[in-house]
């Protein structure tokens, strides 16, 4: 009787999950990520295969969760939340921080709201209604870091620069973003 036990339980937990997700039975996030269902609810520990949702952020990883195929945390996005790498990039935020060993070694990065004067990393975006202004090689652990202005009359801008509507680059300094070389970006 217990062999038939054991061999019948974990069948009836997953008939149990799939008549929940299709039934539309919620199920708590982290039952979920321990028995590896790819449908938990917004939030919480999740298994690969769950979109993460809008306004949330990949905050943390565990290579033992969901049956081994690995968990991740899936949080709301907020000013100065560590994300890992993967983790979707919510609108008005950047990139500012990098840590290789983060996220169980997957590496981190640290979201933050997009300010006038901020450094970014490397593939951070740029939030609209801002430029690069500068460049520094060894910023993010090594990944380079630039910095971002909200655009005004005037100022230098770094190659990759985006260049707003209403501005144009004219004269070119070639010592300009720590060597990059940069455009003066005028109002058109």
């Amino acid at each position: 009787m217990s062999f038939l036990r054991s061999r019948l339980a974990p069948m009836l937990a997953a008939i149990a999950m799939f008549a929940a997700v299709f039934t539309g039975t919620s199920t708590s996030t982290a039952s979920a990520a321990e028995t590896g269902a790819a449908g938990a609810t917004a939030g919480g520990w999740t298994c690969p295969g769950t979109p993460v949702p809008p306004g949330y952020v990949i905050s943390a990883f565990n290579r033992s969760g969901c049956n081994g195929s690995g968990a991740w945390l899936h949080e709301p996005a907020r000013d100065g939340i560590w994300t890992c790498t993967y983790s979707p990039i919510v609108t008005g935020y950047v990139i500012t921080g990098y840590i290789r060993s983060g996220c169980d070694g997957i590496g981190s990065w640290q979201h933050k709201l997009a300010r006038d004067g901020i450094w970014t990393c490397g593939g951070s975006p740029v939030v609209d209604g801002y430029v690069i202004t500068n460049y520094m090689k060894s910023g993010c652990d090594g990944v380079g870091a630039w910095y971002h202005q909200l655009v005004r009359n005037g100022i230098w801008t770094c190659p990759y620069s985006p260049i707003p509507a209403g501005y144009r680059s004219t004269t070119y300094n070639a010592t300009g973003c720590s060597g990059l070389g940069a455009w003066l970006t005028v109002r058109a």
